[in-house]
């Protein structure tokens, strides 16, 4: 089969950076979907891995996103059979889905959203499933909470997904930052109540927000702890899903700040009793989407999955200039 994936670590402007592979396609377990993958997304992870994570000269393949077909179902497999349309994540610890074929475990994925295109689903599932972990995993809200939601990069992939999430299934009011023009607007149109520049954070949030807010959610969080520590209200709560070195939380205990992490890929990597719990919010959000109460986030497709097409996405999401997400579809 056709796949894409890297030997070690190069900047993606070498053409080395990502390579044309032909693998074996692989035999599900007794719980694996054989999923043939119709479409992937880019996110920081893929990024992030290929940078820093050298295979020693071994083909690795990248990709965590995908929406494809199902061809083979595992034998104890109960969710799913041949033909369903589904979308996932997959999981940090097995190949990647930039690749024709890909074996996901069920408790993972769900079905495809009716009303999307393969391209348009394959953008949503890692970021649903960091908004959906942060929101109601760590932040603990439901249909009753209120208070007030700081949602930093609100125009990125995550960001966008817990704008739109927190808009249709709580309470809350939510700001979110966004600089640029453009960016500001995408950020409204997923939902937020307030945008403001994350430059000069404090006054620009205490313009809209007086009294502070009770949530942050936080993608880049290196050298921000003061500044959170300062518009949060006592007993606020951050969650964070970056890893910047030396992070300093002491500036939170005089308001007992709580602080979060969050890994979407925590489950699969552990396989958690509750793993089954991402089957369910993907399902859940697919039936917000044909509702029309969640929208896609792709903002820019590219095609087909080769590692031409790849190496762009990754220069896009590098850039730091991402409104929504990135999609390769095709093979």
């Amino acid at each position: 089969m056709p796949a894409v994936g890297y030997r070690k670590p190069l900047p993606i402007s070498d053409p080395a950076s990502l390579e044309d592979l032909e693998l074996p396609i692989p035999a599900p377990g007794p719980r694996d979907l054989l999923v043939r993958v119709e479409a992937v997304s880019v996110n920081p992870v893929d990024t992030k891995v290929r940078a820093g994570n050298d295979p020693g000269g071994r083909p690795k393949v990248l990709g965590w996103d995908a929406a494809g077909v199902v061809v083979e179902v595992g034998g104890d497999v109960t969710l799913f059979q041949p033909g369903d349309e589904v979308y996932y994540a997959g999981s940090i610890a097995r190949s990647g889905t930039d690749a024709r074929f890909h074996t996901v475990d069920e408790r993972i994925v769900g079905h495809k959203p009716g009303s999307l295109s393969f391209a348009d689903a394959a953008a949503l599932p890692l970021t649903t499933i960091t908004a959906w972990e942060t929101l109601f995993d760590r932040f603990r809200l439901d249909a009753g909470s209120t208070g007030t939601l700081l949602v930093m990069a609100g125009a990125g992939g995550v960001g966008s997904m817990v704008i739109q999430l927190a808009r249709a299934l709580t309470g809350v009011t939510v700001i979110a930052t966004a600089s640029r023009p453009e960016s500001q607007q995408w950020a409204r149109d997923m939902g937020a109540h307030e945008v403001v520049d994350h430059h000069d954070l404090v006054r620009n949030v205490r313009a809209v927000a007086p009294g502070g807010v009770d949530y942050i959610f936080s993608p880049i969080t290196g050298g921000a702890i003061e500044a959170y520590a300062e518009i949060l209200r006592p007993g606020g709560q951050i969650t964070a899903i970056d890893e910047p070195e030396g992070l300093e939380l002491l500036p939170l205990k005089e308001k007992s700040i709580t602080f979060h992490w969050e890994l979407m890929f925590t489950r699969s990597l552990f396989e958690t009793d509750d793993m089954i719990a991402q089957h369910d919010l993907l399902e859940r959000v697919r039936d917000l989407v044909d509702e029309g109460k969640v929208r896609t986030t792709a903002t820019t497709t590219l095609g087909p999955v080769d590692a031409a097409s790849l190496r762009r996405a990754h220069e896009m999401v590098e850039s730091g200039r991402m409104i929504g997400k990135v999609v390769v579809a095709g093979f």
